[in-house]
């Protein structure tokens, strides 16, 4: 812990208090890795002690800035005090600057999107999650759609080679152009999440799984592995089996997968990469081991989205906020921890290195129709599931809008873009639109709070999902930024 100053005139000791406040340190959010930097000098100081003092007592409304209450209480006071003290002294090194951007590609956007493979900037990204395979009765990998993986013609393709479609493009063609890239089959989803808990029940299965998943990044040129197991123990679609031990099979099943993969890579004389995307929620990450996870994982991309949606009607809210804003109307628990920061803050706690943590952002906003004017819509009643960007006739309205239509919702004139001071996102409301329009959503500016945030804790990188939603990849380009020391 940094020295501490004494105080002989004060009769309190705040060397003892703030070895006390470490906890609260680390979960504040004024600066992650130097929570008392106030003034964001890089010191903790004096200067930092003053603008606590000076901006004691309640917070003023928002928008108005309020940088001395760390805690993000809406009030400065003892606590945030405590946070100064105890963070006394130069700001650590934030380390190395975030490293991995990992796009997750969608299969499904060669169709109605017309995203192809060629399209994808991938001088821009270092990794490319191809979403989804499946997993067969059998309990074996399998491709998700054969056609648009291995079949559909694309120039220079012939009858006779191994295997066409997108794994074509990506693997050999594309990495072909950009020998950086590496690539990985993304296993599961929200849809597709429904045998991993069978494939996960005992030794037998595990390595019928692990074997298959070997010899399918073998068949298709793969660099790895991503698991997207949508949810162990409860919580995905309600068809999904869950079990209780879904927990620890969970890592036992990575364990294997780890095994086989090192092997393969032996004989193969090549890496062979494993990682999953993990859920950001903490009653979510309650039901996972994430210190034998790591363990495993060559890292963890954790899904810092979809915290609030179109599927609860009671308020509109963000849905991928960094940080809780004290005003939040929901329960206590939800209010405080479903964040980007609690997420990580609750990873690192389980002994997950800071530098094996991605941060998951996304390219595409959650929205709600029939909302009030109130507050300019920010946690108002919706009524209403307003359209998304790519509904059809079997979703129906989905409330869920890419980030390029997003910004014709901006350029259109209909809509006002606010911003949430304490949890560091816009949303856009129009009074006029769907009965009153709340867009949750991700820009330039919050994702870039994103990316120093990232910086400071020393996070492995970024992942977004998904690349189709960027047509001009402005938030791409924000995250490719934190490339640069």
């Amino acid at each position: 812990m940094p020295s501490i100053p004494e105080y002989p005139t004060m009769t309190i000791s705040f060397r003892f208090l703030a070895a006390g406040c470490l906890a609260l340190a680390a979960s504040v959010h004024s600066s992650l890795a130097c929570p008392g930097d106030v003034d964001d000098d890089q010191r903790v100081n004096v200067n930092d002690l003053l603008e606590v003092i000076g901006g004691w007592g309640a917070c003023p409304p928002s928008p108005t800035a309020c940088p001395a209450d760390i805690d993000a209480s809406g009030a400065v006071g003892v606590d945030d005090l405590l946070v100064v003290l105890s963070g006394w002294g130069d700001c650590p090194d934030a380390g190395d600057a975030p490293q991995r951007i990992v796009a997750y590609y969608i299969e499904w956007g060669i169709y109605g999107r017309d995203y192809q493979p060629m399209d994808i900037p991938a001088d821009k990204i270092t990794h490319i999650n191809y979403a989804f395979a499946n997993i067969g009765t059998d309990g074996r990998i399998a491709l998700g759609d054969p056609y648009a993986a291995i079949d559909k013609y694309y120039p220079g393709d012939s009858w006779d080679q191994p295997y066409r479609g997108t794994y074509h493009q990506i693997n050999n063609v594309l990495r072909g152009q950009y020998p950086h890239l590496k690539t990985l089959i993304s296993v599961g989803g929200w849809t597709w999440s429904g045998r991993f808990s069978d494939i996960a029940l005992t030794t037998t299965s595990r390595e019928t799984f692990a074997e298959s998943c070997v010899e399918f990044i073998r068949t298709y040129n793969f660099d790895g592995v991503d698991i997207d197991w949508e949810y162990p123990v409860c919580c995905g679609l309600a068809g999904n089996t869950y079990r209780p031990e879904d927990k620890q099979n969970y890592t036992l099943l990575l364990q294997e997968l780890r095994r086989q993969l090192d092997s393969a890579a032996d004989e193969d004389d090549r890496e062979y990469l494993l990682t999953i995307a993990a859920p950001a929620g903490y009653d979510k990450i309650a039901n996972l081991e994430p210190d034998g996870i790591a363990e495993a994982c060559d890292w963890i991309n954790v899904m810092t989205y979809d915290y609030h949606g179109a599927w609860d009607m009671t308020a509109t809210n963000h849905h991928s906020k960094l940080f809780p804003n004290p005003d939040d109307p929901g329960a206590e628990e939800v209010a405080e921890r479903y964040n980007a920061r609690s997420a990580i803050q609750t990873f690192m706690e389980a002994g997950v290195p800071a530098s094996e943590l991605v941060l998951g952002v996304p390219f595409y906003g959650r929205a709600w129709g029939g909302v009030a004017a109130d507050n300019d819509g920010l946690f108002q009643p919706g009524s209403i599931v307003p359209p998304g960007t790519w509904d059809d006739w079997s979703s129906g309205s989905t409330g869920v809008n890419d980030w390029f239509e997003i910004e014709t919702f901006i350029a259109s004139g209909e809509y006002t873009r606010h911003w949430d001071e304490h949890s560091k996102v816009p949303w856009l409301y129009s009074p006029t639109r769907h009965g009153g329009h709340f867009v949750s959503y991700d820009d330039e500016e919050s994702m870039q709070y994103k990316v120093d945030f990232a910086r400071e804790l020393g996070l492995g990188g970024f992942m977004f999902w998904e690349i189709t939603a960027d047509r001009n990849e402005t938030l791409l380009d924000i995250l490719q930024s934190a490339r640069t020391p």
